[in-house]
C-alpha cells in the first residue's frame, strides 16, 4: 500500500504506525498530486491512502475520471464535511477516514477496502436525495413547528404539509415527527437549528 500526504509528519507517522501491523506493508509514500496520480495507476498496490488536501490541489482531483478500482483509495482528511464523503463515494473512493480518528479506524478501513469492501468513517450526507422543500419541512419539524405553522411559513396549506410528511415518513421508514427529526439530525441532513 501507499500513503500520500503533503505533511511529512503525518505521512511518516501514519506509515510508521501502519507498518506495525503484520498484514499491512507500506511500499511507498508520496507528497504531491502528481505522485498520487502515478500511484493510482500502479496495479501492484492494493490500497492508496490519499490526503484530500495536497498543497494547492485536492486528492479528489486525482480520482476524477478514474475508471480503475485497483488500487482501492481511502481518502484521509481533517475536515468533517459529509459533502466530501459524498464526493469521494461518487468519484469511486472505497473509504473515507478523518485524521482525528484513532489509528485503529484507519487500519480497519484498509483491511475492508483491501478485501473489496467500503469504509466511510464520515457518512455521506444523503441530502441530495431531498428536494429543497423537503429540507425546509424537515428543518421546521426539527424546530418543533406544527403543520399549520410550517404551512404558514412556507406559504402552503396545512394539508400539503401533512401529505409531504407522510411521503417522507414512507420513504425514510419513520413513523413520527420525532423519529423524522431525530434521524435528520443524526444523519446530518440539516444544520442544527438556531436557538430562539
Amino acid at each position: 500500500m501507499s500513503i500520500v500526504d503533503d505533511h511529512p509528519v503525518v505521512r511518516e507517522g501514519t506509515a510508521a504506525l501502519l507498518g506495525e501491523q503484520p498484514d499491512i506493508e507500506i511500499v511507498t509514500t508520496a507528497a504531491t498530486l502528481e505522485e498520487a496520480s502515478q500511484l493510482l495507476d500502479d496495479d501492484s498496490l492494493d490500497v492508496v491512502v490519499l490526503d484530500i488536501r495536497l498543497g494547492p490541489g485536492s486528492g479528489l482531483t486525482a480520482l476524477d475520471g478514474r475508471v480503475r478500482r485497483r488500487p482501492a483509495v481511502i481518502l484521509l482528511t481533517a475536515y468533517d464535511y459529509p459533502q466530501y464523503a459524498d464526493a469521494a463515494l461518487r468519484l469511486g473512493a472505497a473509504g473515507f477516514v478523518l485524521k482525528t480518528a484513532p489509528i485503529s479506524e484507519l487500519v480497519d478501513a484498509i483491511r475492508k477496502v483491501a478485501a473489496g469492501g467500503l469504509s466511510f468513517g464520515v457518512r455521506p450526507s444523503g441530502a441530495p436525495a431531498f428536494s429543497t422543500r423537503d429540507l425546509d419541512v424537515m428543518r421546521l419539524v426539527v424546530e418543533g413547528r406544527s403543520n399549520d405553522e410550517i404551512g404558514t411559513t412556507l406559504g402552503v396549506a396545512s394539508k400539503t404539509i401533512e401529505t409531504r410528511l407522510r411521503g417522507l415518513f414512507d420513504r425514510l421508514g419513520v413513523a413520527s415527527r420525532t423519529e423524522l427529526a431525530t434521524r435528520a439530525l443524526r444523519e446530518g441532513w440539516l444544520e442544527v437549528p438556531p436557538h430562539r
